[in-house]
């Protein structure tokens, strides 16, 4: 048949000067498209000649090879697959895509910036037209397998395109581009460089079934050439069952896609078949990168289809406070390419992420219960990320409660769940107490925890910032209050001998007054004051009321630049201290009480200071601890 020209359609023209002007910034893509073609087209030979005992084709060496000429800037890529007949090549080739092109092209002009571009390439089937990036001209010759003729394809991107049969085309694919001049301004590299293609391959198609071979040149004149180098491992690890791969294989994957030099504390399997089939394998690293909490952090799964890599930090696999789970997903049935957006609102993405969660959460549950040790190396460094979940996944809130462990007062080098809490909770306690802070060391020296220290009742160390959040989000365990032992009211008269109501009674008309005239000299200060049943050592302290919020979490919001208004504390008095006594004696004993004011400033100054605060004005409470001492000489 003599060689015929053909139009494109008006859409395709302008997809095709699109692609020329140079549309995406990542024009490395063009060889993966080419090579994930050619990959495709071996899968589909070795499953026809199964299904087709007459089908006569040699498929013992099936393989890719791409081969370069710097001379003539030319690039080929080559595949010995099922091939294409004159009319599939005008149907798939030449119309470029039946359906979708004018969508494609709308959303491409609407892309916002060049990343959000680039993901469109594969969606439309127009993998194979995205080598005009970086090509002048394109010419495609193939040939069916069990037929005895060719077709070449041609076209230089301008609006038409050649087809014609040929007798001598062997069985398969061969796209060669015709390469425009290195332009590196304009990320358009130098195609023909050995180097470069090495790092496309291995950093797209490492994994993809076939070997996919290069020819590199001779060293000089008169030296034989080498002969043809495999580019690519060809070792998808999570496509093989746990018995065919060692440790030290998944290790090295580990460090590859984790980058760490370190081996992974554990390693999570999972394949998954059906009307959708996918499969995972997911590292949990051994210790934090130093930025997991920063804004930059990048996170995310390396996301394949069909073995060809399509996202490096795919977000859409996992929430965010499993940030930290390196690893590869490789599903069957998405498209090449699609872009974040597209994957945030696929259910098949969805699917991935609440079964690959789960799978997570079980795996660290069975390293809680199984292996002690390196479930405390997973919680001292991902515990305070994890515990984000109970904030944002309330789907899986009881499977993170049930993971997570915390210090507290029961034990000073054993952390303890809630459920062991709750197990050892004594006789008519219906909390389960906690207290925040910046460390342990501070939390045990607080004033908070006098009386619950005297009265034996165990109290969870909180230390971690989102701490002072979930709690209050999460409200109570099988049926048990979560409860601030630095907010509200607390009466330990359950848990063992304190102060009978009528003692209670009579302190508070005892020391009525005193209480009443302290509220009004700190009136810009407190909200109230009070007699405490929580203190037993120190004269004072203070605290949040039942639903404010603590200075911890009001500086917090403000770090976040969200304004909140100051709020005021609760100060708290012992009646036992004789501090305390001495001042109501002297508020009782005087007429004239101006010389008590600032021994009430000093009194809610150090009560600030136990809880890590500072006072209002330091310099003038440092004065009056000046005066005192010296008077005390």
């Amino acid at each position: 048949m003599p060689t015929e020209t053909f139009e494109f359609q008006v859409e395709a023209r302008q997809l095709l000067q699109l692609m020329i002007h140079s549309v995406y910034s990542n024009k490395d893509v063009f060889l993966r498209e080419l090579v994930s073609n050619a990959s495709d087209a071996l899968d589909k030979l070795r499953l026809a000649a199964l299904r087709d005992d007459g089908l006569d084709v040699d498929t013992s060496d099936l393989h890719i090879e791409i081969e370069t000429d710097p001379g003539a800037r030319t690039l080929t890529v080559r595949d010995n697959g099922i091939g294409m007949s004159y009319e599939e090549v005008g149907q798939l080739i030449g119309t470029i895509a039946h359906s979708g092109t004018a969508q494609f092209l709308k959303e491409l002009q609407e892309a916002k910036d060049a990343a959000g571009a680039e993901g469109l390439i594969g969606q439309f089937g127009v993998g194979f037209y995205s080598g005009f990036m970086v090509a002048d001209e394109m010419t495609l010759v193939t040939r069916r397998a069990g037929e005895d003729r060719g077709t070449r394809w041609s076209s230089r991107g301008e609006g038409t395109y050649t087809l014609e049969t040929v007798d001598d085309a062997p069985q398969g694919t061969s796209v060669t581009l015709h390469l425009k001049p290195a332009d590196p301004e304009n990320q358009l590299h130098d195609y023909t460089s050995p180097w470069k293609i090495r790092e496309i391959v291995k950093r797209y198609s490492d994994f993809i079934t076939w070997p996919v071979r290069m020819t590199p040149d001779s060293e000089g004149e008169g030296e034989e050439t080498p002969g043809p180098e495999t580019l690519n491992s060809m070792k998808a690890l999570w496509a093989r069952s746990r018995d065919e791969v060692s440790d030290e294989e998944y290790h090295e994957l580990y460090k590859h896609v984790g980058h760490d030099w370190r081996p992974p504390l554990e390693t999570v399997r999972l394949q998954a078949e059906g009307t959708f089939e996918y499969q995972a394998l997911l590292f949990l690293p051994e210790h934090a990168p130093h930025d997991l909490f920063t804004q930059g952090y990048r996170r995310g799964l390396q996301l394949y289809v069909k073995r060809v890599l399509i996202m490096d930090d795919c977000e859409a696999l996992l929430p965010p406070y499993l940030r930290f789970v390196k690893g590869v997903v490789d599903a069957q049935d998405l498209s090449l390419n699609v872009s974040r957006e597209i994957l945030q609102q696929d259910r098949h993405i969805r699917m991935i992420q609440r079964r690959l969660t789960k799978k997570v959460l079980s795996t660290v549950k069975d390293l809680k219960a199984k292996d002690a040790e390196r479930y405390a190396t997973f919680w001292r460094e991902f515990g305070a990320v994890v515990k984000e979940g109970l904030l944002s996944d309330t789907e899986n809130r009881d499977a993170i409660l049930a993971v997570a462990s915390f210090a507290s007062t029961h034990a000073e080098d054993e952390p303890t769940t809630l459920q062991q809490y709750v197990e050892r909770m004594g006789d008519g306690q219906d909390d389960i107490y906690y207290m925040t802070g910046e460390s342990r060391e501070s939390i045990e020296n607080s004033p908070h925890m006098e009386a619950f220290r005297a009265k034996g009742v165990e109290v969870l160390l909180l230390t971690d910032p989102v701490d002072e959040v979930w709690v209050d989000a999460v409200g109570e365990f099988e049926g048990k209050r979560l409860r601030s032992v630095a907010k509200g009211e607390v009466d330990l008269d359950a848990q063992g001998d304190g102060a009978s109501g009528e003692e209670r009674e009579k302190q508070g008309e005892e020391f009525a007054g005193l209480l009443g005239w302290m509220k009004e000299q700190l009136g810009d200060e407190v909200k109230d004051v009070r007699l405490s049943s929580r203190l037993t050592v120190s004269p004072a302290c203070v605290v949040s009321d039942a639903h404010d919020l603590t200075p911890a979490l009001e500086s917090m919001y403000r770090a976040m630049g969200q304004e909140v208004p100051q709020t005021k504390r609760i100060l708290e008095l012992n009646p036992d201290h004789l501090l305390v006594k001495g001042l109501n004696q002297a508020y009782k004993d005087r007429e004239d009480r101006s010389g008590l004011v600032d021994t009430a400033e000093l009194l809610h100054g150090l009560a600030v200071l136990a809880e890590g605060g500072r006072p209002k004005e330091p310099g003038k409470f440092v004065r009056l601890v000046a005066e005192r001492l010296e008077r005390a000489l």
